[in-house]
Parts: C-alpha cells; sequence; structure tokens
C-alpha cells in the first residue's frame, strides 16, 4: 500500500506536501499490539485533529480485529469471557474508541471502516457493539 501511494503520488517523498500517515499490525502479531494499533492509529488522527487543525479521514480494516484482539488479551490475562468468547469490556472498550471520532472546534474526524461479521451473523456481540456507534 506505501508503494502504491508513492507511485499514485498520494505520497511524496521529494516535500512535505504529504498527508496521510499510516499505522499498520499483523494478524501474526502478539494480541496486545494488535489491540493497540487501532488506538494508535486514532492517537495520530487527534494529533492532526487536535494540534494542527486539520480534517481528518480515518480508514480502519478491520475493526473486528480490534475486537479480536481485545478478547485474545482478555483470555490472556485470566479474565472471565461472555458466552460467545468476547471480553466483558467488548461494549465499553468499543464505545470509548468510537467516541474519539469526533468534531471539535479545531477540526473533525471521519472515520470509514471495513466491519467483519463472523458467519454472516448480525447479532454477533462484535458487530453489534460496533453497529450501535456507526451512522
Amino acid at each position: 500500500l506505501y508503494h502504491e501511494m508513492i507511485e499514485s503520488g498520494v505520497i511524496s517523498l521529494k516535500d512535505d506536501t504529504s498527508k496521510v500517515s499510516l499505522v499498520y499490525d499483523q494478524m501474526n502479531e502478539p494480541p496486545g499490539a494488535r489491540a493497540r494499533v487501532t488506538l494508535t492509529g486514532l492517537t495520530v488522527a487527534e494529533y492532526f485533529r487536535n494540534q494542527e487543525g486539520q480534517d481528518v479521514l480515518l480508514f480502519i480494516d478491520n475493526i473486528f480485529r480490534f475486537t479480536q484482539a481485545g478478547s485474545e488479551v482478555s483470555a490472556l490475562l485470566g479474565c472471565i469471557l461472555s458466552a460467545v468468547v468476547y471480553q466483558l469490556t467488548l461494549a465499553t472498550d468499543m464505545g470509548t474508541m468510537q467516541e474519539r471520532i469526533t468534531t471539535t472546534k479545531k477540526g473533525s474526524i471521519t472515520s470509514v471502516q471495513a466491519i467483519y461479521v463472523p458467519a454472516d451473523d448480525l447479532t454477533d456481540p462484535a458487530p453489534a457493539t460496533t453497529f450501535v456507534h456507526l451512522d
């Protein structure tokens, strides 16, 4: 993606006109690292909104990975999981993250999020908790 953005001119290595920040993780990373990447990307977006006064477009692919990593971290910590194997703090974790994606007097963050729906079950807690925050 990085190289494609350079080739297409979205990212310019010659000057400071580029307005792209990329934050990646890999599925083979430990769950603690995967749980933090969404929050790291959001923190970068908040910096540009709050400190630079920019309007920010934030792409999250895939928000289910944030939920899945949180569940794995909870299991590793020995926390009780729900009947469908999600952390009991799922709604709080998702709500805290989603509520940071907002407009302020200095700028805005608009987010486009891909959502994996396990077994195409829209009542699964992971997508259902995400849908509450999207419009």
